[in-house]
């Protein structure tokens, strides 16, 4: 279940509460019965394995693709 803050407009009071995404938004705030506000901040998020960068998705060469094979020298002539 998340954990959502809150921050009264009437108090300055901050306070977090956990609730589940189908609660209601609380209204109140526990102090002074004021009217409160949901404080919005970046969440934190660890991408972890392939997928999720634009240089996993492009096609990788191989190395015969990467190098060009050297000439091969004509075989001395036996006399």
């Amino acid at each position: 279940m998340p954990t959502y803050q809150y921050e009264c407009t009437t108090c300055s009071h901050e306070f977090e509460e956990v609730q589940s995404f189908s609660d209601d938004s609380l209204t109140k705030c526990p102090e002074c019965t004021g009217e409160i506000r949901k404080i919005y901040s970046g969440v934190g998020v660890v991408f972890k394995g392939s997928g999720f960068y634009k240089t996993d998705s492009v096609k990788k060469k191989t190395t015969s693709e990467t190098t060009t094979p050297a000439p091969v020298a004509p075989a001395p002539k036996a006399d």
